[in-house]
């Protein structure tokens, strides 16, 4: 018996410290996952453009290639400071001519919301991103949008905006968020799904494949995103890039019978220059390349002419890169933490790919918000970029019902969309203006003309052209209805300079009209961060492919309601009229 229970005791203090190794072993695991999973906070000085802004130095006299990114530091590309705050341009284009503004003032604040969009969350390892095509254009302002030093930190900076978001939130409560499009570069299933989860708070792995470098390089190494604030809905609009190849052709009404299977196949992807012509995807001239996760700089590599390699180049297929059709793009939305499930999906007919909705921000406020897919049709046929603005029968049935319902409500109406309009009339031939085919169910001029017939239209904000313009749609008639103009706010991106996120505040003003406010702002990066880098990489790109100049001296005399954007940026207070019908509403209800 005594044998027996000195066996027992024996057992049990083995177990113990069994147990106790364990648990050790486990804390000592956590506490390592919990080091490798540390997230990237912020600067705590948050501030928005009109106190500060990121200002680009002056463009180096050595030219480079983009894709040198090792020679940034020693040749000065990526160099900025901040500079003093942007002020508000108050614009009252939409107003009658004898109208002044003097001495009104800000009476009510309705509604606080604000926009992000052409996040772009890359898969830099994916086998078919296009990436060497970008050097036989090595100065093509578009060419950066298919590789730039930026690409690698995607998500990063995405985190960086949604801290900064919250950051205001505790400022001045924020309503609601809208995410205008082009959420993934080209379709993935795992780009969509770090975009969702980043906004969500989950730990985030940016990489794929062999997962290179995920344990050694500050892009690819694993972290906890920190989440959008709980409190704030946000809702998603469809952009081009989310169901098209690299925004521009449909994965299975294309050119390419096999471009589908390119994106789970170990084969690196080989095309012709579709930056020339897009039917030049038939050809199999050049290896697009991917990144190389193990380098610091995310080196390009299985690039070139097809015939400089013996065989095909291969990498690690990876199911996740899979391309999503817009139905089950949609669907994703449904699989989230964050708020409302299905962030807009859930109010239209998601199953079957229905892109548009409408929804109401805040119940005692009359403000209705219409987001409406305005992207190209993957069965249209077309062999061009699929980037234009485009609506079918469906949808545009659907917004003139929209617009009559909010009228008849006496609601005030925002549209969200990814294609802004009116902006790209001056160049006929742009892959970014309202599609003049006979597929469209409706010609721009007569899409204007019904959105001036409803006065209660404030506004319609966009993204998809990575730029920061503003926009006067002025009435018909100015004299005597001058409540039928309306203004177009066009939000930048995050992965292209200047990286910004927008904010809007709407007031009622004392002499019953209404300012919208709206506010570039830069992601309050911490020094040393991969968002940090990913700013000056952005930087670097403007200077090297000289966009600088088309981006802050935009030429007014293409439209003179579009006005230069200093340092990329442009603040603005939007005033615009309301008709006798919604003054009277109004003064019921803030008397």
């Amino acid at each position: 018996m005594k044998r027996f229970d000195e066996g027992k005791k024996f057992r049990f203090i083995f177990l113990t410290g069994l147990l106790i190794f364990s648990l050790s072993a486990c804390a000592r695991g956590v506490v390592k996952n919990e080091s490798r999973n540390a997230g990237y906070p912020i600067a705590p000085d948050v501030q928005t453009t009109a106190q500060r802004v990121v200002v680009s130095g002056s463009t180096p006299s050595t030219a480079i290639n983009l894709w040198e990114i090792s020679q940034y530091d020693r040749y000065g590309y990526g160099n900025w400071t901040y500079g003093p705050g942007l002020p508000y341009d108050k614009r009252l284009d939409i107003m009658p001519a004898a109208y002044s503004g003097s001495g009104v003032a800000k009476k009510t604040k309705l509604i606080n919301f604000f926009t992000i969009s052409d996040i772009h969350i890359t898969d830099k390892e994916s086998p078919n991103q296009l990436i060497y095509i970008q050097r036989l254009h090595p100065t093509l302002p578009v060419g950066a949008a298919v590789y730039s030093g930026s690409m690698p930190y995607t998500t990063h900076v995405l985190d960086a905006a949604v801290q900064t978001v919250n950051a205001l939130h505790k400022q001045n409560p924020v309503d609601f968020g809208l995410s205008l499009g082009d959420t993934c570069n080209t379709t993935q299933y795992n780009e969509l799904r770090w975009y969702i989860d980043v906004i969500d708070g989950k730990v985030i792995a940016p990489s794929s494949g062999a997962h290179l470098g995920a344990d050694t390089i500050d892009y690819q190494k694993p972290y906890k995103a920190a989440g959008l604030d709980k409190s704030i809905p946000w809702y998603q609009a469809l952009g081009n890039h989310d169901h098209f190849w690299m925004g521009s052709i449909p994965v299975d009404h294309g050119l390419r019978k096999d471009l589908r299977q390119s994106y789970v196949s170990d084969e690196v992807f080989a095309t012709g220059d579709v930056l020339r012509d897009p039917r030049k995807m038939n050809s199999r001239d050049y290896y697009v390349g991917v990144l190389d996760g193990s380098t610091p700089y995310g080196d390009i590599k299985y690039a070139g002419p097809v015939g400089n390699f013996k065989s095909p180049p291969k990498v690690a297929a990876d199911p996740d890169r899979r391309s999503l059709l817009r139905t089950g793009w949609m669907q994703e939305f449904f699989k989230t933490s964050s708020h409302p499930a299905g962030h807009g999906f859930n109010m239209t007919d998601a199953k079957n790919g229905f892109a548009c909705y409408s929804f109401v921000p805040k119940a005692k406020i009359p403000l209705k918000v219409i987001v409406l897919d305005d992207t190209q049709k993957e069965d249209d046929g077309s062999v061009d970029i699929h980037g234009h603005g485009f609506l079918d029968q469906a949808r545009w049935a659907w917004l003139k019902k929209e617009l009559a319902e909010g009228t008849a409500a006496g609601q005030l109406m925002i549209i969200a969309a990814h294609v802004p309009i009116g902006v790209e009339v001056t160049a006929p031939n742009s892959e970014m203006g309202w599609w003049t085919d006979p597929q469209n169910a409706v010609t721009l001029p007569n899409l204007i003309a019904e959105l001036q017939s409803h006065p209660n239209l404030l506004l319609w904000v966009a993204g998809h052209r990575h730029s920061n313009t503003v926009k006067a749609f002025i009435s018909p008639d100015p004299v005597n209805a001058p409540e039928k103009g309306f203004w177009q706010v066009e939000s930048p991106s995050l992965r292209d300079f200047p990286q910004q996120f927008r904010m809007f505040e709407i007031y009622l003003n004392s002499d019953e009209t209404l300012s919208i406010v709206t506010t570039d702002v830069d992601p309050a990066v911490t020094e040393g961060t991969p968002a940090a880098k990913s700013r000056k990489y952005a930087i670097a790109a403007a200077q090297i492919v000289q966009t600088w100049d088309a981006t802050t001296k935009w030429n007014p005399t293409h439209d003179p309601t579009i006005k230069p954007m200093p340092t990329g940026s442009y603040n603005a207070e939007l005033v615009k009229q309301l008709s006798p019908a919604m003054k009277a509403k109004i003064k019921t209800l803030y008397p």
